[in-house]
């Protein structure tokens, strides 16, 4: 490709090529200063923004971030991409795609944005991202509605559903019990009751599913469940009978980094199609679950594209929603904080990343959450976690994950809490999904005004949810 250039104050700063072009456009954050591609300066930020918001949307059909023959991914995203879809926005550049954008949104116009999701690349969304503020990042989200559904519905607008996760260090049936009860007293778990198991056995996988099954059929509690083991330890408990709802796995951006989580699209579509054949939906079929995490090509060593240049790890991330697209996923969230201060320093970073995160998912037509977390050891606080999710109840996201306490016992990172996501329903008037929230209702856990209950332990919701749950 021609060298793109762009003067500022007498200096004139070069990209060479599309990978860092991109890189060098990106919003500061850690990780791209250790992969050796962040822009050097502020200034040099700006001339590759200045380059960027020039170049021809078209472009990324022609050039690749990573190589088509040699990954995957890429081969994916240009051999699914509709060009029927991408016709409206075909002519413009990256800036004039942002203006569009933000017309459309001033307009209220959601179907134009909604129809361009199969026409557009994951870097084509990381691309004009890099362009926008805060605030243009939560208007576009807003108005770019997905919706997906298997028991209960999720996306709708006005609605903010919950991950419910009961980890606990050992798997142990009374300590994932007793925090499953917490949330669903906490109006929580209305997008899924997901485990991270402690270990990745079969059997101990089946076991959790068998005991959340349970819960969920005895009470009639349109959720679904989920044990977050790797696709393949999935497949064995389907090939057991176990009641599956949902088939997880941990995605990235590029070929390598998928064989580094160990798996392959092959083996996601052949996990997507046994969850199917269950039929376990009432109200849909979507019956995947992805997460993703910018850093993580960079820490499994597979971040690098054409020309063997590190692709910064937005614009990577983007690309594993890419993955995520094919299978029709219900839930997919970014775990915005939890890889570390090495790859998202502090607390305006990580809430950086979480918006522009949610911003291409719902661009690309995802489903996204965010788990609104951080690790112990870097610059975040629970003030960044709080700013983070009211704004991301602004921008329309799907659903977030909450723990008992907001700390992850297993994990050993912070998360939300259930009451902070009753807070944020309550600050931004949003409700819980539908079917959950008409069996909130049911259960005598709303009041008067739909706001969820404060109840003592021996209330009658209280001791029918606790005989549910107990082993």
């Amino acid at each position: 490709m021609t060298a793109r250039r762009a003067t500022l104050a007498g200096h004139t700063y070069e990209f060479p090529s599309l990978v860092e072009l991109l890189a060098k456009a990106t919003p500061a954050r850690s990780g791209d200063v250790l992969a050796g591609c962040a822009a050097e300066s502020a200034a040099e930020r700006v001339a590759a923004q200045t380059v960027l918001a020039d170049l021809p949307l078209a472009v990324f059909l022609e050039e690749q971030v990573v190589g088509y023959d040699e990954d995957d991914v890429t081969r994916l995203i240009l051999d699914t991409h509709d060009r029927a879809a991408f016709a409206p926005v075909a002519s413009l550049t990256v800036g004039g795609f942002r203006d569009r954008l933000l017309e459309w949104t001033a307009d209220g116009d959601e179907a134009a944005i909604t129809g361009l999701a199969r026409g557009l690349t994951p870097e084509m969304v990381a691309a004009v991202s890099k362009l926008m503020r805060t605030a243009d990042l939560v208007a576009v989200a807003r108005r770019s509605p997905v919706v997906t559904g298997l028991r209960s519905t999720i996306g709708s607008p006005g609605r903010l559903a919950t991950r419910l996760q009961p980890n606990h260090p050992t798997d142990d049936p009374l300590g994932v019990t007793a925090s499953v009860l917490d949330g669903l007293l906490h109006g929580c778990g209305d997008a899924v009751i997901g485990i991270n198991p402690a270990t990745d056995s079969p059997a101990r996988t089946v076991e959790l599913l068998e005991l959340l099954d349970a819960v969920i059929r005895r009470y009639e509690i349109p959720t679904q469940s989920c044990v977050l083991a790797h696709v393949t330890t999935t497949l064995r408990a389907l090939d057991a009978g176990a009641p599956v709802d949902l088939v997880f796995q941990s995605v990235a951006g590029t070929q390598a980094a998928n064989r580094a989580f160990g798996v392959t699209l092959d083996l996601l579509a052949e996990a997507r199609a046994g969850a199917l054949e269950l039929g376990r939906g009432t109200v849909g079929d979507n019956v995947t679950y992805f997460e993703t995490g910018q850093g993580s090509a960079l820490s499994a060593g597979a971040h690098l594209g054409v020309g063997g240049r590190p692709v910064d790890q937005q614009t990577l991330e983007a690309r594993a929603y890419g993955v995520a697209r094919q299978f029709a996923p219900l839930l997919v969230n970014t775990v915005v904080g939890f890889i570390g201060p090495e790859y998202l320093y502090d607390g305006k970073q990580v809430l950086r990343a979480g918006l522009e995160d949610h911003f291409c998912g719902k661009l690309l037509g995802l489903p996204m959450g965010v788990d609104v977390c951080y690790t112990n050891h870097a610059e975040v606080d629970g003030d960044d976690t709080d700013t983070l999710t009211l704004l991301l109840g602004a921008a329309g996201c799907g659903f977030v994950i909450a723990v008992p306490g907001a700390d992850d016992v297993m994990l050993h990172y912070q998360s939300l809490s259930f009451t902070d996501v009753l807070a944020a329903r309550q600050v931004l008037g949003l409700r819980p999904a539908p079917e959950f929230e008409a069996w909130l209702a049911r259960m005598g856990l709303l009041d008067d005004d739909g706001r969820v209950r404060a109840l003592p332990p021996d209330a009658p919701a209280a001791r029918a949810l606790l005989a549910a749950a107990a082993p």
